[in-house]
């Protein structure tokens, strides 16, 4: 870890904090308002992340585009979490946002075109996998995570194979123990439905940290 990566973190860090704390009302609109405790622990939870994402890409034009994934993702994470529920008015518009973005940054970073095409590849291979789970069993997969899941597959194409499949495996890994562990204490059952996009953020997230630690 550098010194410039250090300083950008604990600078986007903060940034994130306040993004987040300015960002936790709009759950409000598919949830009761959020307690003051409530708001606070969703800015720390989005500065922290944001601190993370600069840890990891250091500054540059990528990291304004993850640290809109980073901010909006921790708000659909409370939301879903809440209400079982990934409102279209924060993932769809996440689409031409995050290609908007990414693509502005492609000059600005190495092999930038060709993580580009990744990310087109990724969002539209994971979109389609999660689509074929939800036509199969759409119990147990939500049409809100099929449109979650081609944003995710953008922003971890652009990072590469070993980001992609980290994330993805890790998202359905951090969901399957969770499910398993509500069903050994009793508190759900095999047809409950269960929210799923905060394991799919918190997978994403592992794959753009620690993906090319796990897959050569």
């Amino acid at each position: 870890m550098s010194a410039q990566n250090f300083v950008t973190a604990l600078a986007v860090g903060g940034v994130g904090t306040g993004a987040g704390w300015l960002a936790a009302p709009l759950a409000a609109a598919y949830h009761r308002p959020l307690t003051p405790r409530g708001r606070a622990a969703a800015a720390g939870l989005t500065g922290a992340v944001l601190a993370a994402l600069a840890l990891r890409l250091g500054p540059g034009a990528q990291l304004v585009a993850f640290a809109y994934l980073g901010t909006v993702g921790v708000l659909l994470a409370v939301i879903d979490a809440a209400v079982k529920r990934l409102p279209d008015r924060l993932t769809l518009p996440s689409y031409p946002v995050g290609i908007a973005l990414l693509a502005i940054a492609a000059p600005f970073t190495a092999n930038g075109p060709a993580r580009l095409v990744h990310a087109l590849v990724g969002m539209a291979v994971l979109w389609l996998f999660y689509f074929v789970q939800h036509f199969l069993l759409p119990h147990a997969m939500g049409g809100g995570d099929v449109k979650l899941a081609g944003v995710l597959g953008l922003y971890l194409g652009w990072l590469g194979e070993a980001a992609w499949v980290t994330g993805v495996v890790a998202g359905f890994l951090y969901g399957g123990v969770y499910s398993v562990t509500w069903m050994l204490l009793g508190r759900a059952g095999r047809k409950d439905e269960l929210p799923y996009g905060p394991f799919m953020l918190a997978g994403a997230l592992t794959g753009v940290l620690v993906g090319g630690w796990f897959v050569r």
